[in-house]
């Protein structure tokens, strides 16, 4: 009896396992960004969160930053604007930043890949 007790609720960790693994990480917020003076800057996209139309980026010297979107930010490719979708983890961007107390709004942004 104890076996098949341990059967079972093994098989109850593995079944849940690969669907806690696989759940979609775009809203999980990060944690500990960083604040920057404005200016425009090379970064890396960290994570593109289409529900908050929210990316969080890297810069070089590994700060992390978070940038809200808003109806005046401009995304562009190739000199095109282009909608907030088109914006991939690992795109190697430049944004020019307003910097709003403790918040950093994105005024322009260009996909530079």
């Amino acid at each position: 009896m104890k076996i098949i007790t341990i059967l079972v609720a093994a098989a109850a960790v593995f079944a849940f396992v690969p669907s806690a693994l696989a759940q979609d990480d775009s809203s999980v917020e990060i944690h500990n960004t960083s604040v920057v003076e404005s200016g425009t800057y090379t970064v890396t996209a960290k994570k593109v969160d289409p529900e908050e139309k929210e990316i969080y980026v890297t810069m070089e010297d590994g700060k992390t930053l978070e940038l809200y979107f808003s109806d005046a930010t401009k995304l562009t490719r190739a000199g095109q604007v282009v909608s907030f979708d088109t914006l991939k983890n690992g795109q190697k961007l430049e944004v020019q930043l307003e910097k709003d107390g403790s918040r950093l709004k994105p005024l322009a942004v260009a996909i530079l890949d």
